[in-house]
């Protein structure tokens, strides 16, 4: 009964992890499009003055333009990394590490997909990246935004200590229902035994005598 209810999937961290995942997505996808729609490469277009600016630029590599020339190796490690996030995702009981995961898995599938559909070619398609901070060295987009929003968070579930099932480490285990009971059993029998009213020493000796 134990290893069947730690081995049951939680429904409801999976549809958290599910919907983050397809919200991250849409809303990168759809801000690439309208960078497309609105930008022309190169082009700068500033938002928050100096301290946030758009400007179209395309990558072939990782996340904030690293490994630029390696595309089809990020391509293969990314399909690597999704399939882990989606057979691992059957362990989260967490409302918070679903939220980690779906992060994860969601701007994981938006530089997915420019990868394998973008020009030129399938699984060597160029990132759409178009955010730019002055106070960092790389230009990146929402799916990398979500997959560093992941690693913080990840952080600092580690360090409060909460675990896939969403308890802290050093709480108090649970106590298996059959010690529970048989635990019970001996504090009713002890506390049983302490209420028993003693007998008088005088009707002791009175029997004795008799």
């Amino acid at each position: 009964m134990e290893r069947s209810a730690a081995a049951k999937v939680s429904v409801r961290a999976i549809v958290v992890l599910a919907a983050v995942a397809v919200f991250v997505l849409i809303v990168d996808q759809v801000a690439k499009a309208l960078v497309l729609a609105h930008l022309t490469e190169g082009e700068q277009a500033p938002v928050l003055g100096s301290l946030l600016v758009f400007l179209f630029t395309r990558n072939p590599g990782a996340a904030f333009s690293i490994g630029t020339g390696s595309t089809w190796i990020f391509t293969i490690i990314a399909i690597g990394v999704f399939v882990f996030v989606v057979w691992y995702a059957r362990r989260i009981r967490s409302v918070w590490w679903a939220i980690v995961f779906g992060l994860l898995l969601g701007g994981l599938l938006g530089n997915l997909y420019d990868r394998l559909f973008r020009p030129p070619g399938f699984g060597q398609g160029e990132v759409i990246d178009f955010i730019k901070i002055p106070l960092l060295p790389a230009i990146f987009n929402l799916a990398d935004s979500a997959i560093v929003a992941a690693m913080a968070l990840f952080l600092i579930l580690t360090l409060v200590g909460v675990g896939l099932d969403g308890r802290r480490a050093g709480a108090a285990e649970a106590v298996p229902e059959g010690h529970a009971e048989s635990g019970s059993a001996e504090v009713a029998d002890t506390a049983a035994t302490d209420a028993s009213p003693a007998r008088p020493v005088s009707e002791e000796r009175h029997d004795g005598d008799a």
